[in-house]
């Protein structure tokens, strides 16, 4: 069973920074496209980032310019750096690897738990 654990969630106030990062267990995805989904209480699975084996991004345009997708293809480890976060960022973070890297969480096979991420303002 594959595993992708998932960690560096937090509080931060607005402005603020944080480092997400998820390891997968299994090193046969290291060629897989990653990606962050989140969620907030109410909301669907929103689309956050995917990076392919190429290092080609994808982002979305409530995150463009602030936040940064990136990975470690030796362990396979995926990371995204939140800089100059909003309330509106409050919501549990997903990683997740597939294929294809896609804004789809339909393309996507296997899934984190999540982590916390709360901006107070």
């Amino acid at each position: 069973q594959v595993q992708l654990a998932e960690s560096g969630g937090g509080l931060v106030q607005a402005g603020g920074s944080l480092r997400l990062s998820c390891t997968v267990s299994d090193q046969a995805f290291i060629n897989a496209a990653m990606a962050w989904f989140r969620q907030a209480p109410g909301k669907e699975r929103e689309f956050v980032a995917a990076q392919t084996r190429a290092n080609i991004t994808m982002y979305a345009d409530v995150v463009r310019g602030r936040f940064i997708i990136s990975r470690d293809n030796d362990k396979p480890t995926v990371y995204l750096q939140m800089n100059n976060l909003k309330p509106e960022d409050t919501a549990s973070y997903f990683c997740t690897v597939g294929h294809l890297a896609s804004s789809n969480p339909r393309l996507y096979g296997y899934w984190g738990q999540g982590t916390q991420v709360t901006v107070s303002s």
